[in-house]
């Protein structure tokens, strides 16, 4: 680990924001002025397509694609973000296991509130398994928000009598609409990023007015995880988020899945975006490859080659 690389991250971080309450516009400018600056593969192509309706960027290997779909879901609050702020991560996921990636455009808050990012990403799997893959091929992963679509959309594609995946992965995962996690305030002061407060801003556009405590919305708190596929579940030591993941992890546990809670200390959300700059980013997504070629098995029942 190097604390050069952490404290230079920290402090990209805790750059001021402009002063005031910032438009949605404003918000959603910032976050891809941020995330343009990370470091995408270059053994990866993209190209624009759609799943389920909705826009979506299809992320593969330079080579053949192994047997295997990963079906992204980006952070930003369901307010701001796209396929391309999370392209570092789905391009790092995509050149480590050599599986392509659908990275969705689902409908954004305060457009469209809850629970339409829900229902873009249910139908994203619908189109995928629809299309003749086979759910032990496929796989949910996201960050942040986008983390936490992957938990809730499983619970939905449950509850709807679907298949489920083979495997969820989630990065600093948003799991918890109540913010009542402790760490919400033992991690207020060495989290760079987020205050209650600014969760609670964004989150209200998601919300519109829907009761947090539902198990699409707290799943941290609510859902019951019964028939979950194993689930990995990163999150930073630094992050006020960082109990959506424990307390997620501890009821997927109670309900007889295979988890791993991997907590890295001293960084902050998300912060395996920041491969190639930070060491720990890059081991992360080392484990989180792993975990995915372990788990997306070839038609048939065996791993990928």
């Amino acid at each position: 680990m190097s604390k050069e690389q952490r404290a230079r991250t920290d402090a990209l971080l805790r750059r001021p924001p402009p002063e005031g309450p910032q438009s949605v516009a404003a918000i959603r400018a910032g976050f891809e002025a941020l995330m343009s600056g990370m470091i995408v593969p270059d053994t990866v192509r993209t190209t624009p397509t759609t799943l389920g309706g909705r826009p979506a960027l299809q992320v593969e290997p330079d080579g053949s694609p192994r047997t295997g779909t990963i079906l992204y879901f980006h952070g930003g609050g369901w307010v701001f973000g796209s396929p391309g702020t999370a392209l570092s991560l789905t391009g790092n996921l995509v050149a480590r296991t050599g599986v392509r990636s659908y990275s969705l455009d689902y409908r954004l808050a305060p457009e469209h509130p809850f629970p339409a990012a829900i229902e873009d990403t249910l139908n994203a799997y619908r189109a995928l398994l629809d299309s003749g893959a086979d759910p032990s091929t496929v796989a949910f992963a996201g960050d942040s928000a986008g983390g936490g679509l992957a938990v809730t959309t499983c619970l939905a594609a449950r509850d709807a009598g679907l298949p489920t995946p083979a495997a969820i992965v989630a990065f600093s995962p948003g799991l918890d609409a109540t913010h009542s996690g402790e760490s919400m305030d033992t991690k207020a002061g060495a989290d760079p990023i987020f205050t209650r407060e600014r969760l609670r801003h964004t989150g209200a556009m998601y919300l519109a007015g829907a009761d947090p405590h539902q198990p699409l919305l707290s799943p941290a708190v609510l859902a019951d995880l019964t028939g979950f596929p194993p689930m990995l579940l990163q999150a930073g030591a630094n992050e006020v988020l960082l109990d959506d993941a424990v307390r997620t992890a501890a009821r997927a546990r109670a309900a007889g899945v295979d988890v791993i809670l991997d907590i890295t200390a001293d960084v902050p959300h998300v912060f395996q975006s920041f491969a190639g700059v930070l060491d720990e980013a890059d081991r992360a997504l080392d484990r989180a490859a792993l975990f995915l070629s372990q788990h997306l098995r070839a038609p048939g029942g065996s791993r990928p080659a």
